[in-house]
Parts: C-alpha cells; structure tokens; sequence
C-alpha cells in the first residue's frame, strides 16, 4: 500500500487555473522565491507547478540572489552533464559575487575551492585523492564497526518513553563514521563543534546573525589548521599507514606540491562539514517519511532480514525526500541557451534534485512511497563527474541507521501520538539542504 503527498497546488478555482499555496502566480513577473517556513516544510508541491510550466525558472534565494532553477528529471540529468556549465566561482558575474558569495574574506579565498567549485583538470586531480577512502569494498569492510557504533548510540537513549533522534542519535551518528574513514584522531573527533556545521547556511552580510556566523568560520578555520598540524606529524611517524589515513595522504599531497594550502583546507572544510552534515539531515528526512507512513513502517520493520528489502527501503527514501534539496552553483562562460531560456554569463544554474526525483515522467506514482520501487535511478547524489564520491558510505550509513532503529525502538512514533508533531517540526533554514534539529519520538522500550 503506498501514500499520496496531498498537493495543496490542485485545490484551486478552476483545473485550469489552480493557486500555488505560497501565493505565486503562474503567470506572475518576477523570481519565485525559494525561502520561507512553508516552502522548507514541503517544497514538492510547489515543485510540481514548476515542473507543468517548462524545465528552467527564474527563482530568488534569501540573499537577494536570483538564479535559474532547473526542474524536470531529464532536464536535471542533462544539465549536471553539460560539459558548458563551470562549478569555479571565479565564472560567476559580478551580481552574483555581490549576493551570493556571502562567506567573507579571507575565509571564501582559503576554504571555498574544494571538489565543489572546482572543474577539470583540477576537480580530476582533487577527486582522485579521496575517491579511495570511499571505495564500496571498504565501506563494505566498514558495516561491523558502523554498526556497533549505530548499537551504541541507541544504547545510550531512554530505556522507554522516547527521545530526540537528532540530539541522541543523528547528530552524532555521521561524524563518528566519518571520523574513523578519514583518520581524524579521536581527541580532535572530539573538539569538534557541530555548530560549526551551520557555516553552510548562508548568513547575509546585514543579518543580526552575522557576528555568530563569522564566529563560527573563524573557529572552524583555527580546528582545521589544528587537524593538518597533527596529520602532518603523524604521516611522518614511523609506521604510517597511507592506505589507511584520508587526512594524512591529503596533507603528503600538499606538502608533495600536489595541493596548495587553500585547496588542503577547503578539501578538510568539506570532508567535516559536507561529509556529516547531510546524512544527519538525511536520517532525519527518512525517519519523518517512515512515521508519517506507520503502515509501510512496520512492514519494513518486519522484513529487515529479506536480501535487498533494506537497500531498496533507503533507496526510495532518498528518491522520496533527499536531504541534498538543491545542487551548488553552475555557471555558463558565455550566454548560452538551456532548454529554450537564455542565461546571461555568470548567472548562476541551480539543479533541484528534489524536483527531479519526483518527476512523474521518469517515476510512476513519483509523489507515492513505495518501498519495493525498482528500478529506482533518483539523483539524490547528483550525476556526473561532481556525482558524490560518497555515495556508498552515506548508503551504507543510512541502511545500519534505518535498520538499528528501527529494530532497537519498537513502537516508534511521533513523540505527539495525536499525530500533530511531525506537522510543527521546524525545518532548517538552509539553502541547499532539507532536514530538521530536533526530532521527538515516542517507543515502547530500548531493545
């Protein structure tokens, strides 16, 4: 049995002229804005109005920023391989270094030219240093230790009644797994602050938060110059396993030639912060899909032993709400046409991969959730040569998370058995990203 997303969008006057529920006229001048408490709690009908009306839409950010927003799931999966659009900020125009460039200097020059912003040859080069430490056969070696490390979290919760899965178990899940693929010692795993995280939330320049968030980037800067000293020294120490140290052979390379400091930082900056991060949000986004379907949750609850029922579970999942919502930046060098719309050189192309996976054309029944979809080829990780190198780790991560709380806190359900809590959740405010800080929930017993 699967649920419909009750979409809000075709309960208008007529069938011809239906409303969007955050008051955007279809044919209405201007940018649609991508902001706002409802269009964070539920994008996707808002999604599906742009997707009837054409591939490419002018949209605006919370900085002011507009931008071309591409819908549609084939026109999402050509534009993350069209050769023509550069991720490197240095193609983005002067309207948007004024709007969207929001990290300030010095930290934008020193911790924003990672795999993201960077396009061949140097995002070659830069991706060839890490895809090894996410290679599927060691994540595969990983799942005891990433399940005893799940066990131990839950084992740290209530015995009964309920708790926070944010605060007891999603904000801390990732970052240890990430800390354990990538070297990161143990005292320094510990010294990290996740507020840290919030650096990618994008903070204008006359926001009352800005004295907060520049805090929190200079903090964040001080613990990564801390991370390459100790990984430089311990790279150097006798018996030293490369293979076996992500951190390590990053800061080899830079001290070989092979990466320049801004590049190290940047590089440490997205393994911490674009490492974790999302699979918090992506735990949380999953969890609130399955107590909002209780029926399909007890099913898969129930068949968590069947070969592949998990993997194809998480799978749709992610088609279903990815926490990666939006794609980074895309820049044309010159105007250029996409899909029938000019855009002017340096205006920047978003790709909304949430749009896209829940494309009708491409997905029977898309706004349903139906565990046992197959076949299932969402862009949840994006597509391409900037496809998420990793996309096994975070699966991984995902199916023991899923399988361990589910099979650990039978009974579970919103923390308001009436069913009105997971409508008050408060969504984050992030620009790219879906997912929510707190997450209550009720359960019989720890098992």
């Amino acid at each position: 049995m699967t649920d419909t997303v009750h979409d809000p969008a075709t309960t208008g006057p007529s069938p011809e002229a239906p409303r969007c529920p955050y008051g955007h006229d279809r044919d209405a001048p201007g940018p649609v804005p991508l902001y706002g408490p409802a269009y964070k709690s539920d994008p996707y009908p808002l999604y599906r109005r742009l997707r009837e009306t054409g591939p490419v839409h002018r949209v605006e950010f919370p900085s002011g920023i507009h931008a071309w927003l591409v819908t549609g799931y084939r026109a999402a999966h050509a534009t993350l391989n069209d050769p023509r659009l550069g991720k490197n900020h240095r193609l983005g125009n002067e309207n948007w270094r004024r709007l969207a460039s929001i990290m300030p200097e010095p930290q934008h020059s020193q911790l924003q030219v990672h795999l993201l912003h960077q396009d061949p040859p140097e995002h070659t080069a830069m991706r060839r240093l890490v895809l090894d430490a996410f290679a599927p056969r060691r994540v595969e070696a990983l799942r005891p230790r990433l399940r005893e490390l799940a066990d131990a979290l839950v084992d740290g919760l209530p015995a009964t009644g309920g708790a926070d899965l944010v605060a007891g178990f999603a904000a801390h899940y990732p970052f240890r797994v990430l800390a354990e693929v990538i070297g990161l010692p143990e005292d320094l795993a510990s010294r990290f602050d996740r507020d840290w995280g919030k650096v990618v939330q994008p903070v204008g320049p006359q926001d009352p938060g800005r004295p907060a968030y520049e805090a929190r980037l200079r903090g964040l800067q001080t613990y990564i110059a801390d991370v390459v000293q100790r990984k430089r020294a311990d790279s150097r120490a006798p018996g030293w396993a490369e293979d076996e140290d992500l951190l390590g052979r990053l800061v080899a390379a830079h001290d070989e030639g092979g990466l320049s400091r801004e590049e190290l930082d940047s590089m440490v900056f997205q393994l911490l912060v674009a490492g974790q991060e999302p699979v918090t949000n992506q735990i949380t986004t999953m969890l609130i899909t399955l107590l909002r379907h209780p029926e399909q949750l007890a099913a898969l609850r129930g068949s968590l032993d069947e070969p592949g029922r998990l993997a194809r579970a998480v799978e749709e999942l992610l088609r279903h709400d990815a926490a990666f919502e939006l794609t980074t930046w895309r820049f044309f060098a010159e105007d250029s046409d996409l899909f029938g719309t000019r855009v002017p050189a340096g205006d920047s192309v978003i790709v909304s991969l949430c749009a896209a996976n829940r494309d009708g054309l491409q997905f029977p029944e898309a706004d349903s959730l139906d565990l046992d979809r197959t076949p299932n080829a969402h862009l949840a990780f994006g597509h391409g040569i900037h496809y998420c190198p990793g996309a096994a780790l975070a699966r991984a991560e995902l199916q023991v998370a899923v399988a361990t709380l589910l099979s650990r806190l039978p009974g579970l359900r919103p923390a308001d058995t009436a069913g009105d809590g997971l409508d008050e959740l408060a969504w984050i405010p992030a620009v790219l990203a879906r997912g929510v800080n707190r997450l209550p929930v009720a359960y019989d017993r720890r098992v």
